[in-house]
């Protein structure tokens, strides 16, 4: 048993996300330490969490839904870190991994790690190259998906073993350093498989429609309106640029150089450049998602 580290999370009727999420997340710190809001109460997440610690609330449409989700995890993760060292945060789809080449598990790194901080991994989207790669995702996502693309957007601080305010999307906190560790990122599924994330936006559209963005604060990847040609979208990765070798150094310290206040709202950030490039992950990543 260990009280390192507790995941947490919230999910409604994402499925094929949770499945990634639960195997990754279990094997490393088993199912006991998993946190799973279940929006909706949905009886296949219950059933697939078995094991897990799992929280349902109402799955009606609301008003400000974003705010009030950012509100309950805010409140959970700093209940949670009165019992364990570490706390992740973050959505169904993102998971946080360590590169292989620095020959600890996530649990090893975390228990060696100082506490009283904010961690923030480099944030990957795994993209499904549908000109170059035709596997389905059966079991692990890394080797027959390869390909990332920076995201800046989704270097979020998602590890927290100090009391702070997380930000609504989980993008900024309150604390005034930023930790990225070189080892360490946080992968962005939504668009590893081009079927799922067809069947995911439908699902997504229905929750909002009837709705405006101002009702829901939430993102406008949320709305219909917003949604665009899913088959253009992702035959678009292919003019990402490619860059050859998986350095992230440079990236990282572009993120430290920007750091510092966001304007006058009591959060810290860094810039987030668009960065239109593409990378090839090395072979030891097969596997670990």
């Amino acid at each position: 048993m260990q009280s390192t580290v507790a995941v947490v999370t919230m999910v409604r009727d994402d499925l094929f996300f949770l499945k990634i999420w639960l195997a990754h997340y279990g094997a490393q710190f088993g199912r006991e330490n998993l946190y799973i809001i279940n929006h909706g109460r949905g009886e296949d997440v219950a059933r697939l969490a078995e094991g897990c610690n799992i929280i349902g609330i109402p799955g009606e449409a609301q008003k400000n839904f974003d705010m009030k989700r950012w509100r309950l995890l805010n409140n959970l993760v700093n209940g949670l870190r009165g019992y364990y060292t570490h706390v992740i945060v973050g959505d169904i789809d993102e998971l946080v991994v360590i590169d292989p080449a620095d020959g600890r598990s996530l649990l090893e790194f975390l228990q060696q790690a100082r506490k009283g901080r904010v961690l923030t991994p480099m944030g990957l989207e795994v993209i499904h190259r549908i000109d170059q790669e035709d596997a389905p995702i059966e079991g692990a996502v890394l080797g027959p998906r390869r390909h990332v693309r920076l995201a800046p957007h989704y270097s979020k601080p998602c590890i927290v073993s100090v009391g702070t305010k997380i930000a609504r999307g989980g993008h900024f906190t309150q604390f005034d350093q930023l930790f990225t560790p070189d080892c360490l990122y946080l992968l962005h599924l939504k668009f590893c498989d081009f079927e799922e994330y067809v069947s995911a936006m439908n699902r997504r559209n229905a929750v909002t429609e009837g709705m405006s963005v101002q009702e829901a604060a939430i993102g406008r990847h949320w709305f219909a309106e917003a949604r665009g040609e899913d088959r253009a979208l992702f035959d678009g990765f292919a003019a990402l640029e490619m860059v050859e070798g998986f350095d992230m150094r440079p990236y990282r310290k572009k993120m430290q150089r920007s750091f510092g206040p966001r304007g006058e709202t009591g959060f810290y950030a860094f810039d987030r450049p668009d960065y239109q490039l593409q990378f090839v992950l090395p072979e030891r990543f097969n596997g670990t998602v």
